[in-house]
């Protein structure tokens, strides 16, 4: 979040999970029936509460400082008719999809310092551009025939 322009001195919040024992950092895992899937694949809903977050807004700064928040979201993407295909076999990196739209309501709270924030409603939500399908990358990456 920014105060004013998105320049990284105005920079106010940000918001990431905790780096994970593993190492692995910037994911969480998925509650049982937090995605759901219509049958036909055309439609796509992310729903995640009360999530664990760190708020850090120096980030990446070595000295950031980081503060426990919570964060909860719901996303959803609708496929169209728009068939998509991305495939670059030099980088190894294909997309296979459908052109979709997207809207995202999501709340966040740093109890340390009382600060909350939520967007606006999901009704009020749209997206440039969204693809819902596929991709592969790296040692699952088969060139298109």
């Amino acid at each position: 979040m920014f105060q004013g322009q998105a320049a990284p001195s105005n920079q106010i919040h940000d918001f990431h999970p905790p780096i994970s024992p593993s190492g692995l950092y910037w994911v969480v895992p998925v509650p049982e029936g937090g995605l759901i899937i219509t049958p036909d694949g055309q439609t796509a809903t992310l729903e995640m509460k009360d999530v664990a977050v760190v708020d850090q807004p120096k980030w990446p700064a070595i000295d950031a400082v980081g503060m426990p928040a919570i964060m909860s979201f719901r996303m959803i993407w609708k496929a169209t008719d728009e068939k998509i295909i991305y495939d670059d076999p030099q980088k190894q990196f294909r997309v296979e999809g459908y052109r979709a739209t997207a809207q995202l309501e999501a709340q966040v709270k740093v109890p340390s310092i009382d600060f909350s924030w939520k967007s606006d409603p999901l009704s009020e939500s749209h997206a440039n551009f969204a693809i819902i399908g596929d991709e592969v990358n790296g040692r699952y990456y088969n060139p298109m025939k």
